[in-house]
């Protein structure tokens, strides 16, 4: 019985602080219906009336041809995007250029070097180097 007790009473401080509070004014739904107040500050841009929305949706449907300005904004909007994902690939191009450029100096290196290193292992110092005792055809 006492955690009845104890809900209820936790129930009813809960109604009498919500009761008191201000901001239980601000949210409550006015009771006379003759008075619309006009929205404050930035609000008034956000809504529109009634009959002005509705003159909107009827001008602008879903079939209706798009202003010049409009096209003219998306136009530029696709192009922009165009321009960006052209340069894009073409640093991701110069990028994998470089490193593929890079990566065959160094293979040609390397070869070069172990070709070196044959030819002075396998170098007898009795005939000059391989490369000037070729036979002429």
């Amino acid at each position: 019985m006492s955690w009845t007790y104890a809900t209820l009473l936790a129930l009813v401080a809960v109604l009498v602080a919500l009761s008191l509070s201000p901001e239980a004014d601000s949210a409550a739904v006015p009771s006379s219906k003759g008075s619309v107040k006009e929205p404050p500050g930035s609000m008034k841009r956000i809504f529109m009336k009634e009959a002005d929305a509705a003159t909107f949706f009827r001008k602008r449907s879903r079939r209706a041809s798009k202003s010049q300005d409009e096209i003219n904004a998306e136009q530029r909007q696709i192009l922009a995007a165009d321009e960006r994902m052209r340069e894009f690939n073409e640093e991701k191009r110069t990028r994998q250029e470089n490193f593929a450029e890079e990566e065959d100096d160094e293979q040609n290196e390397k070869s070069r070097e172990s070709t070196e290193q044959w030819r002075e292992f396998h170098y007898d110092g009795m005939h000059p180097p391989q490369e000037y005792n070729r036979q002429s055809i």
